[in-house]
Protein backbone atom coordinates (compact mmCIF):
# COMPACT_ATOMS: atom_id res chain seq x y z
CA UNK A 1 0.00 0.00 0.00
CA UNK A 2 1.27 3.47 -0.91
CA UNK A 3 0.15 6.41 1.24
CA UNK A 4 -1.36 9.18 -0.85
CA UNK A 5 -0.63 12.82 0.01
CA UNK A 6 1.26 12.25 3.27
CA UNK A 7 1.82 15.25 5.53
CA UNK A 8 5.36 16.55 4.98
CA UNK A 9 7.56 15.76 7.97
CA UNK A 10 9.12 18.72 9.73
CA UNK A 11 12.40 17.17 10.74
CA UNK A 12 13.52 18.32 14.17
CA UNK A 13 17.21 17.70 14.65
CA UNK A 14 18.92 17.61 18.01
CA UNK A 15 21.18 20.48 19.02
CA UNK A 16 24.09 18.10 18.57
CA UNK A 17 23.02 17.29 15.01
CA UNK A 18 22.44 20.95 14.17
CA UNK A 19 26.08 21.76 14.76
CA UNK A 20 27.42 18.91 12.61
CA UNK A 21 29.47 20.14 9.68
CA UNK A 22 30.87 18.40 6.64
CA UNK A 23 34.60 17.80 6.57
CA UNK A 24 36.26 20.43 4.39
CA UNK A 25 38.65 17.77 3.13
CA UNK A 26 35.84 15.41 2.16
CA UNK A 27 34.07 18.19 0.28
CA UNK A 28 37.27 19.03 -1.59
CA UNK A 29 37.79 15.36 -2.43
CA UNK A 30 34.51 15.37 -4.33
CA UNK A 31 36.09 17.88 -6.71
CA UNK A 32 39.35 15.99 -6.94
CA UNK A 33 37.62 12.89 -8.29
CA UNK A 34 37.82 14.59 -11.67
CA UNK A 35 40.69 12.98 -13.62
CA UNK A 36 41.97 16.38 -14.83
CA UNK A 37 42.61 17.62 -11.27
CA UNK A 38 46.11 17.47 -9.79
CA UNK A 39 45.19 16.79 -6.19
CA UNK A 40 47.48 17.60 -3.29
CA UNK A 41 44.39 17.59 -1.07
CA UNK A 42 43.61 14.14 0.25
CA UNK A 43 45.56 12.56 3.09
CA UNK A 44 45.25 9.31 1.17
CA UNK A 45 48.01 6.70 1.07
CA UNK A 46 49.30 5.85 -2.37
CA UNK A 47 47.46 2.92 -4.01
CA UNK A 48 50.88 1.87 -5.30
CA UNK A 49 51.65 0.73 -1.75
CA UNK A 50 48.61 -1.52 -1.37
CA UNK A 51 49.70 -5.19 -1.10
CA UNK A 52 46.82 -6.51 -3.21
CA UNK A 53 48.18 -10.02 -3.82
CA UNK A 54 49.21 -10.49 -0.19
CA UNK A 55 45.79 -9.37 1.03
CA UNK A 56 44.05 -11.62 -1.49
CA UNK A 57 46.04 -14.59 -0.20
CA UNK A 58 45.10 -13.69 3.37
CA UNK A 59 41.41 -13.43 2.47
CA UNK A 60 41.54 -16.76 0.63
CA UNK A 61 43.24 -18.53 3.53
CA UNK A 62 40.89 -17.13 6.19
CA UNK A 63 37.76 -17.90 4.20
CA UNK A 64 38.88 -21.38 3.16
CA UNK A 65 40.14 -22.44 6.59
CA UNK A 66 38.01 -20.41 9.06
CA UNK A 67 35.21 -19.05 6.92
CA UNK A 68 32.34 -19.79 9.29
CA UNK A 69 34.13 -18.09 12.17
CA UNK A 70 35.20 -15.11 10.06
CA UNK A 71 31.68 -14.50 8.77
CA UNK A 72 30.08 -14.66 12.21
CA UNK A 73 29.58 -11.94 14.82
CA UNK A 74 32.66 -11.34 16.96
CA UNK A 75 33.51 -9.95 20.40
CA UNK A 76 33.31 -6.19 20.87
CA UNK A 77 36.91 -5.83 22.03
CA UNK A 78 38.18 -7.57 18.90
CA UNK A 79 39.79 -10.71 17.52
CA UNK A 80 41.99 -12.05 20.32
CA UNK A 81 45.04 -13.13 18.23
CA UNK A 82 45.23 -9.69 16.59
CA UNK A 83 44.93 -7.93 19.94
CA UNK A 84 47.71 -10.14 21.28
CA UNK A 85 49.88 -9.31 18.24
CA UNK A 86 49.34 -5.57 18.78
CA UNK A 87 50.06 -5.82 22.51
CA UNK A 88 53.28 -7.72 21.83
CA UNK A 89 54.42 -5.25 19.15
CA UNK A 90 53.95 -2.35 21.60
CA UNK A 91 55.64 -4.10 24.52
CA UNK A 92 58.97 -2.33 24.04
CA UNK A 93 61.39 -0.16 26.02
CA UNK A 94 60.74 -2.15 29.19
CA UNK A 95 56.95 -1.75 29.06
CA UNK A 96 54.51 -4.66 28.86
CA UNK A 97 51.16 -4.06 27.19
CA UNK A 98 48.40 -6.55 27.89
CA UNK A 99 45.83 -7.60 25.25
CA UNK A 100 43.21 -6.41 27.77
CA UNK A 101 44.49 -2.88 27.09
CA UNK A 102 43.71 -3.16 23.36
CA UNK A 103 40.36 -2.39 21.73
CA UNK A 104 39.87 -2.88 17.98
CA UNK A 105 37.91 -0.13 16.23
CA UNK A 106 36.57 0.58 12.74
CA UNK A 107 39.37 2.96 11.85
CA UNK A 108 41.00 5.26 14.37
CA UNK A 109 38.36 7.86 13.53
CA UNK A 110 35.92 5.70 15.48
CA UNK A 111 38.36 5.72 18.38
CA UNK A 112 38.23 9.52 18.45
CA UNK A 113 34.44 9.45 18.49
CA UNK A 114 34.34 6.88 21.31
CA UNK A 115 36.86 8.86 23.35
CA UNK A 116 34.76 11.98 22.91
CA UNK A 117 31.67 10.07 23.96
CA UNK A 118 33.15 8.73 27.21
CA UNK A 119 35.41 11.62 28.25
CA UNK A 120 33.84 14.89 27.08
CA UNK A 121 30.88 16.73 28.62
CA UNK A 122 29.16 19.79 27.16
CA UNK A 123 31.52 22.71 27.73
CA UNK A 124 34.38 20.67 29.17
CA UNK A 125 37.89 21.79 28.33
CA UNK A 126 39.81 19.86 25.65
CA UNK A 127 43.40 20.79 24.81
CA UNK A 128 44.49 20.58 21.16
CA UNK A 129 47.53 21.61 19.18
CA UNK A 130 47.64 24.70 16.95
CA UNK A 131 46.81 23.57 14.29
CA UNK A 132 45.36 20.11 14.91
CA UNK A 133 44.02 17.15 12.93
CA UNK A 134 40.70 18.15 11.40
CA UNK A 135 39.18 14.69 11.91
CA UNK A 136 39.81 14.91 15.66
CA UNK A 137 38.30 18.37 15.90
CA UNK A 138 35.29 17.14 13.98
CA UNK A 139 34.87 14.00 16.13
CA UNK A 140 35.20 15.86 19.43
CA UNK A 141 33.02 18.78 18.32
CA UNK A 142 29.93 16.55 18.37
CA UNK A 143 30.23 16.48 22.17
CA UNK A 144 30.42 20.29 22.36
CA UNK A 145 33.70 20.81 24.23
CA UNK A 146 35.51 24.05 24.92
CA UNK A 147 38.61 23.71 22.75
CA UNK A 148 41.72 25.35 24.16
CA UNK A 149 44.60 25.71 21.73
CA UNK A 150 48.16 24.86 22.78
CA UNK A 151 50.87 27.00 21.13
CA UNK A 152 53.26 25.26 18.73
CA UNK A 153 56.39 26.05 16.76
CA UNK A 154 58.31 24.28 13.99
CA UNK A 155 58.97 21.34 16.33
CA UNK A 156 55.36 20.97 17.36
CA UNK A 157 53.58 21.37 20.66
CA UNK A 158 55.19 23.48 23.41
CA UNK A 159 54.93 21.40 26.62
CA UNK A 160 55.67 24.36 28.87
CA UNK A 161 52.40 25.95 27.70
CA UNK A 162 50.25 23.10 28.99
CA UNK A 163 50.40 23.67 32.72
CA UNK A 164 48.91 27.14 32.60
CA UNK A 165 45.81 26.04 30.65
CA UNK A 166 45.26 22.47 31.85
CA UNK A 167 43.10 23.11 34.90
CA UNK A 168 39.86 21.15 34.51
CA UNK A 169 40.76 19.75 31.09
CA UNK A 170 39.38 16.31 30.18
CA UNK A 171 42.16 15.38 27.74
CA UNK A 172 45.04 16.60 25.61
CA UNK A 173 45.11 15.44 21.99
CA UNK A 174 48.48 15.24 20.23
CA UNK A 175 49.91 13.89 16.98
CA UNK A 176 53.67 13.74 17.63
CA UNK A 177 54.89 11.91 14.51
CA UNK A 178 54.77 13.61 11.09
CA UNK A 179 51.82 15.66 12.22
CA UNK A 180 48.66 16.11 10.17
CA UNK A 181 48.49 18.80 8.81
CA UNK A 182 51.95 20.27 9.46
CA UNK A 183 54.26 17.28 8.96
CA UNK A 184 56.16 18.27 12.11
CA UNK A 185 57.80 15.80 14.49
CA UNK A 186 57.96 16.40 18.23
CA UNK A 187 61.53 15.91 19.55
CA UNK A 188 62.27 13.40 22.28
CA UNK A 189 62.85 16.08 24.92
CA UNK A 190 59.42 17.56 24.32
CA UNK A 191 57.75 14.16 24.41
CA UNK A 192 59.32 13.46 27.78
CA UNK A 193 58.36 16.89 29.08
CA UNK A 194 54.79 16.56 27.82
CA UNK A 195 54.33 13.10 29.35
CA UNK A 196 55.81 14.26 32.65
CA UNK A 197 53.56 17.33 32.76
CA UNK A 198 50.41 15.37 31.95
CA UNK A 199 51.31 12.66 34.48
CA UNK A 200 51.88 15.25 37.21
CA UNK A 201 48.57 16.97 36.42
CA UNK A 202 46.59 13.75 36.05
CA UNK A 203 45.66 14.79 32.51
CA UNK A 204 44.85 12.03 29.97
CA UNK A 205 47.17 12.34 26.96
CA UNK A 206 46.06 11.01 23.57
CA UNK A 207 48.94 9.96 21.31
CA UNK A 208 47.49 9.59 17.79
CA UNK A 209 50.08 7.77 15.71
CA UNK A 210 48.89 6.79 12.21
CA UNK A 211 52.12 7.92 10.51
CA UNK A 212 54.78 6.85 13.03
CA UNK A 213 56.10 3.98 10.90
CA UNK A 214 56.61 6.25 7.87
CA UNK A 215 59.98 7.75 8.81
CA UNK A 216 62.15 8.47 5.78
CA UNK A 217 65.43 7.74 7.56
CA UNK A 218 66.33 6.18 10.87
CA UNK A 219 64.12 4.70 13.52
CA UNK A 220 60.98 6.45 14.82
CA UNK A 221 61.27 8.26 18.13
CA UNK A 222 60.02 6.47 21.28
CA UNK A 223 56.27 6.34 21.76
CA UNK A 224 54.86 8.40 24.60
CA UNK A 225 52.82 5.30 25.51
CA UNK A 226 56.00 3.60 26.71
CA UNK A 227 56.80 6.55 28.99
CA UNK A 228 53.52 6.36 30.91
CA UNK A 229 51.20 3.51 29.87
CA UNK A 230 48.86 4.39 32.75
CA UNK A 231 48.22 7.90 31.45
CA UNK A 232 48.70 7.80 27.67
CA UNK A 233 45.96 6.70 25.28
CA UNK A 234 47.58 5.38 22.11
CA UNK A 235 45.75 5.28 18.77
CA UNK A 236 47.11 3.09 15.98
CA UNK A 237 45.91 2.23 12.50
CA UNK A 238 46.54 -0.21 9.67
CA UNK A 239 45.34 2.33 7.10
CA UNK A 240 48.72 3.90 6.28
CA UNK A 241 50.83 0.74 6.44
CA UNK A 242 48.47 -1.80 4.86
CA UNK A 243 45.34 -0.31 3.28
CA UNK A 244 42.69 2.18 4.40
CA UNK A 245 39.88 0.20 2.75
CA UNK A 246 39.89 -2.32 5.60
CA UNK A 247 38.93 0.46 8.09
CA UNK A 248 40.81 -1.07 11.00
CA UNK A 249 42.44 0.71 13.92
CA UNK A 250 42.99 0.18 17.62
CA UNK A 251 43.11 1.95 20.97
CA UNK A 252 45.63 1.08 23.68
CA UNK A 253 44.80 2.47 27.11
CA UNK A 254 44.45 1.50 30.77
CA UNK A 255 41.96 -1.33 31.16
CA UNK A 256 39.43 0.80 33.06
CA UNK A 257 39.13 3.15 30.08
CA UNK A 258 39.15 0.32 27.53
CA UNK A 259 36.14 -1.27 29.27
CA UNK A 260 34.21 1.99 29.09
CA UNK A 261 35.14 2.47 25.42
CA UNK A 262 34.05 -1.12 24.80
CA UNK A 263 30.62 -0.35 26.28
CA UNK A 264 30.32 2.71 24.04
CA UNK A 265 31.34 0.64 21.03
CA UNK A 266 28.68 -1.96 21.82
CA UNK A 267 26.10 0.77 21.43
CA UNK A 268 27.71 2.05 18.24
CA UNK A 269 28.32 -1.03 16.08
CA UNK A 270 28.54 -4.13 18.33
CA UNK A 271 31.99 -4.96 16.94
CA UNK A 272 34.41 -4.27 14.12
CA UNK A 273 34.31 -6.73 11.20
CA UNK A 274 35.50 -10.13 12.35
CA UNK A 275 36.48 -11.02 8.78
CA UNK A 276 38.63 -7.92 8.40
CA UNK A 277 40.42 -8.50 11.69
CA UNK A 278 41.16 -12.13 10.91
CA UNK A 279 42.47 -11.23 7.47
CA UNK A 280 44.72 -8.49 8.83
CA UNK A 281 46.09 -10.85 11.47
CA UNK A 282 46.80 -13.43 8.78
CA UNK A 283 48.51 -10.75 6.69
CA UNK A 284 50.79 -9.36 9.43
CA UNK A 285 51.43 -12.21 11.86
CA UNK A 286 54.58 -13.52 10.17
CA UNK A 287 56.45 -10.23 9.88
CA UNK A 288 55.08 -8.95 6.56
CA UNK A 289 55.02 -5.30 7.67
CA UNK A 290 58.75 -5.27 8.37
CA UNK A 291 59.27 -6.17 4.71
CA UNK A 292 56.50 -3.96 3.31
CA UNK A 293 56.88 -0.67 5.20
CA UNK A 294 60.42 0.13 3.89
CA UNK A 295 59.03 0.24 0.35
CA UNK A 296 56.38 2.77 1.46
CA UNK A 297 59.02 4.89 3.16
CA UNK A 298 61.19 4.91 0.03
CA UNK A 299 58.32 5.91 -2.25
CA UNK A 300 57.09 8.68 0.04
CA UNK A 301 60.60 10.02 0.64
CA UNK A 302 61.15 10.28 -3.12
CA UNK A 303 57.77 11.94 -3.69
CA UNK A 304 58.43 14.38 -0.85
CA UNK A 305 61.80 15.36 -2.27
CA UNK A 306 60.26 16.00 -5.69
CA UNK A 307 57.77 18.40 -4.12
CA UNK A 308 60.39 20.11 -1.96
CA UNK A 309 62.58 20.63 -5.02
CA UNK A 310 59.62 22.04 -6.96
CA UNK A 311 58.69 24.39 -4.12
CA UNK A 312 62.28 25.62 -3.98
CA UNK A 313 62.37 26.16 -7.73
CA UNK A 314 58.98 27.77 -8.32
CA UNK A 315 57.60 29.38 -5.14
CA UNK A 316 58.38 33.06 -4.63
CA UNK A 317 60.30 34.66 -1.78
CA UNK A 318 58.07 35.23 1.24
CA UNK A 319 56.43 31.79 1.17
CA UNK A 320 57.62 29.30 3.80
CA UNK A 321 57.27 25.54 4.11
CA UNK A 322 58.62 22.76 6.31
CA UNK A 323 60.77 19.77 5.33
CA UNK A 324 59.15 16.70 6.94
CA UNK A 325 61.24 13.75 8.07
CA UNK A 326 58.41 11.32 7.30
CA UNK A 327 54.71 10.99 6.70
CA UNK A 328 52.62 12.51 3.93
CA UNK A 329 52.34 16.29 4.35
CA UNK A 330 54.06 19.62 3.76
CA UNK A 331 52.73 22.74 5.49
CA UNK A 332 52.91 26.03 3.61
CA UNK A 333 52.70 29.51 5.14
CA UNK A 334 51.90 32.39 2.79
CA UNK A 335 52.35 36.12 3.31
CA UNK A 336 49.64 37.24 5.75
CA UNK A 337 47.48 39.03 3.18
CA UNK A 338 46.92 35.89 1.05
CA UNK A 339 43.89 33.81 2.00
CA UNK A 340 44.27 30.05 1.50
CA UNK A 341 40.57 29.47 0.88
CA UNK A 342 40.46 32.07 -1.87
CA UNK A 343 43.63 30.63 -3.35
CA UNK A 344 41.99 27.21 -3.43
CA UNK A 345 39.09 28.49 -5.53
CA UNK A 346 41.54 29.95 -8.02
CA UNK A 347 43.65 26.79 -8.03
CA UNK A 348 40.69 24.51 -8.69
CA UNK A 349 39.82 26.70 -11.68
CA UNK A 350 43.26 25.73 -12.96
CA UNK A 351 42.79 22.04 -12.06
CA UNK A 352 44.94 21.96 -8.91
CA UNK A 353 43.65 21.23 -5.38
CA UNK A 354 45.02 21.42 -1.85
CA UNK A 355 43.56 21.83 1.65
CA UNK A 356 43.41 25.35 3.14
CA UNK A 357 44.86 25.59 6.62
CA UNK A 358 42.07 27.44 8.42
CA UNK A 359 39.83 24.39 9.18
CA UNK A 360 42.68 22.75 11.12
CA UNK A 361 42.50 25.43 13.82
CA UNK A 362 40.16 25.04 16.77
CA UNK A 363 40.47 28.77 17.51
CA UNK A 364 41.78 31.83 15.67
CA UNK A 365 42.58 30.23 12.31
CA UNK A 366 45.64 31.30 10.36
CA UNK A 367 44.07 31.78 6.95
CA UNK A 368 47.39 32.22 5.14
CA UNK A 369 48.28 28.52 5.42
CA UNK A 370 47.60 25.33 3.48
CA UNK A 371 48.50 21.64 3.44
CA UNK A 372 50.02 19.73 0.54
CA UNK A 373 49.99 15.94 0.26
CA UNK A 374 52.44 14.50 -2.24
CA UNK A 375 52.11 10.72 -2.01
CA UNK A 376 49.45 10.02 -4.65
CA UNK A 377 50.70 12.35 -7.41
CA UNK A 378 53.31 11.28 -10.00
CA UNK A 379 56.52 13.36 -9.96
CA UNK A 380 55.89 15.16 -13.24
CA UNK A 381 52.42 16.21 -12.10
CA UNK A 382 53.79 17.32 -8.73
CA UNK A 383 56.05 19.76 -10.55
CA UNK A 384 53.23 20.86 -12.82
CA UNK A 385 50.84 21.45 -9.92
CA UNK A 386 53.40 23.34 -7.82
CA UNK A 387 54.19 25.56 -10.80
CA UNK A 388 50.48 26.43 -11.16
CA UNK A 389 50.23 27.32 -7.47
CA UNK A 390 53.40 29.39 -7.69
CA UNK A 391 51.94 31.42 -10.55
CA UNK A 392 48.77 32.16 -8.58
CA UNK A 393 50.75 33.21 -5.52
CA UNK A 394 53.06 35.45 -7.56
CA UNK A 395 50.00 37.19 -9.01
CA UNK A 396 48.92 38.09 -5.47
CA UNK A 397 52.33 39.52 -4.62
CA UNK A 398 52.35 42.02 -7.48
Amino acid sequence: MKIENPTPIKWQFSQRAEQLQSSVIREILKVTMRPDIISFAGGLPSPATFPVEHMQQAFDKVLSEQGKVALQYGPTDGYAPLREWIAESLSIDGVTISPDQVLMVSGSQQALDLLGKVLIEDGSKVLVETPSYLGALQAFSVYRPNFVSIPTDEEGLLPESVEGIADGARLLYSLPNFHNPTGRTMPLERREALVETCARLGLPLIEDDPYGALSYAGEPLPKMLTMNPNGVIYLGSFSKVLTPGIRLGYVVAPAVLIRKLEQAKQAADLHTSQLTQMVVYEAVKDGFLSQHIPSIRKLYANQCQVMLDALEEFFPVGVKWNKPAGGMFIWVTLPEHIDGMQLLDEAIAKNVAFVPGAPFYANEPETNTFRLSFVTVPPERIRQGVQVLAGLIKDKLR
